[in-house]
């Protein structure tokens, strides 16, 4: 309760508690009635029909302009980094306490990697959320923003289990500048059955799920009865959608199958496969060149490539759009995102694609004191530019700059809610692609350092391709410490090979 100690340290909410005569070691016990007690009730009135509860009022005199970051990816999480705590506090509301380190997620799923090793907590990011009186993390998804009165409607996120007694509550939170860097969401294309039976690629639970199903197949084949059509199905792995992500989970889990699963699984290992489908070419953003050799690298692997599009999907098998049925044990979906439902219920401009629309300086131009950030925003036809892809590196470089921008703008007097209209912001953003990376197993990998799929540029594959690969994210990976994890979690899968329990 590191921040229940924080709030009550803040003279701001010590004058409060002690102007409502409620502040007593016993109150301490009641995080419930400290927060109902001790913080502000916004101004705003909340939506019709639902009850908020206690808030984080407007920011005092004398106390730091607020800054309310919506989301923990990439965008977010850069932009907290870089923020000036000395000048801000920073609030984060996120159902997720941690950024994912997401080009090393698929790695996760077959055991080369630890699932702690792409994980990296907010507090190691931002240190102030954890230890500055007035900037706090919030368990916590948004429900509806404000604009008007500066505020954000939120709602705490639970595990929401039978035994998990602790039911969600609704809050305000008030701010003075807010960044939308919710992300986006996998795109289902409204294919029925794919959110009931398909796992997604997006996050730690999600390669949770992937390992204990993959290894809970894996056992269930290996048992006395099962019939042989029935192995084949359980030990079927069917990856939908060619872009990276599905590609190098693809490698990674052939490299899984033929280094591993055939020495431990030796009764079954002729009945595991798997199937990468895509409805046009895989890694399509990639040189010619480079695609054929991840078809070729893919190929001889034992991955079987199949071209077509996904009609419906079952608890079993998936049926493309020819009539032709594949049965399946494990189905991962990989085929691109799309606006959240919390994005496309903001009533803000939109960019193509229905995410939020921002300007050269990723402001949202309709409202005062909003910017949008990461695979949630696109720029807005009026300014010229093209929507940027739903790619790391672009939600990075965004939350860098963001950062800058704010920084500056408090240094000139604008910090606070509606006061930054006559402030200079200096250079718009400008978006340079510094290449595309992608690992295709068997310690091969493809590097296009182009800077458009029209430009001209240098393309490599093979196995220094793979070491370039393996040496880029290395130093991109968040902290030290999970540096050390992946580098000893590497060596120990080449030395010993993966793990193969299933917690």
């Amino acid at each position: 309760m590191v921040w229940l100690r924080n709030l009550v340290k803040s003279p701001s909410v010590r004058s409060r508690l002690k102007s409502q005569n409620t502040f007593s070691p016993a109150l301490l016990l009641s995080p419930l009635h400290l927060i109902s007690s001790s913080l502000t009730t916004s101004a705003a009135k909340p939506p019709a029909g639902i009850e908020f509860g206690s808030s984080l009022g407007p920011t005092a005199d004398g106390e730091k302009p607020r800054v309310v970051v919506l989301g923990s990816g990439w965008a977010g999480c850069r932009l907290m980094k870089g923020i000036d705590t000395s000048v801000y506090d920073v609030v984060c509301v996120s159902p997720r306490n941690h950024m994912v380190f997401t080009p090393l997620l698929a790695s996760t799923c077959v055991g080369t990697l630890e699932f702690r090793s792409v994980a990296e907590p907010i507090a190691r990011i931002q240190p102030a959320i954890s230890r500055s009186p007035g900037s706090f993390y919030f368990l916590a998804q948004s429900r509806r923003i404000d604009a008007d009165n500066h505020v954000v409607y939120c709602e705490s996120v639970t595990d929401g289990g039978a035994r998990d007694p602790l039911q969600p509550w609704k809050f305000e939170v008030s701010y003075d500048k807010l960044i939308i860097a919710s992300g986006a969401e996998a795109s289902t294309f409204g294919i029925h059955g794919v959110k009931e039976h398909a796992i997604f690629l997006r996050e730690v639970s999600h390669a949770q799920e992937i390992r204990r199903k993959l290894l809970l197949n894996l056992m269930l084949s290996d048992l006395p009865g099962v019939s042989d059509e029935e192995k084949s199905r359980l030990l079927h792995c069917v990856v939908v959608g060619g872009g990276p992500t599905g590609v190098e989970f693809s490698g990674e889990l052939s490299d899984f199958i033929m280094r591993d699963v055939r020495q431990r699984y030796a009764h079954v290992k002729d009945y595991i496969h798997v199937t990468l489908i895509e409805a046009n070419e895989i890694l399509s953003s990639f040189d010619v060149r480079l695609r054929h050799y991840a078809t070729n690298q893919l190929t001889k692997s034992g991955v079987r490539l199949v071209r077509g599009v996904v009609k419906d999907v079952g608890p079993e098998k998936i049926v493309l759009s020819d009539g032709t049925e594949v049965p399946y044990g494990l189905l991962v979906w990989s085929t691109g995102v799309g606006p959240s439902p919390f994005i496309k219920s903001l009533e803000f401009p939109k960019a193509p694609g229905g995410r939020i629309g921002v300007d050269e300086w990723l402001r949202v131009p309709s409202v005062q004191d909003v910017f949008s950030i990461g695979d949630c925003s696109g720029f807005l036809e009026s300014t010229g530019k093209p929507v940027l892809p739903a790619l790391a590196q672009v939600a990075e470089r965004q939350g860098k700059f963001l950062a800058g921008l704010l920084n500056r703008i408090a240094k000139e007097g604008g910090g606070r809610a509606n006061t930054a209209k006559d402030v200079n912001l200096g250079d718009p953003f400008v978006y340079k692609h510094m290449g595309s990376m992608a690992s295709v197993g068997s310690y091969k990998a493809l590097v296009d350092l182009r800077q458009s799929k029209e430009a001209k540029g240098l393309s490599l594959a093979g196995f220094l391709s793979w070491f370039i690969w393996r040496s880029a994210y290395l130093t991109r990976v968040v902290s030290w410490r999970n540096r050390f994890y992946v580098a000893i979690n590497w060596a120990t899968t080449f030395v010993f090979g993966r793990d193969i329990s299933r917690i």
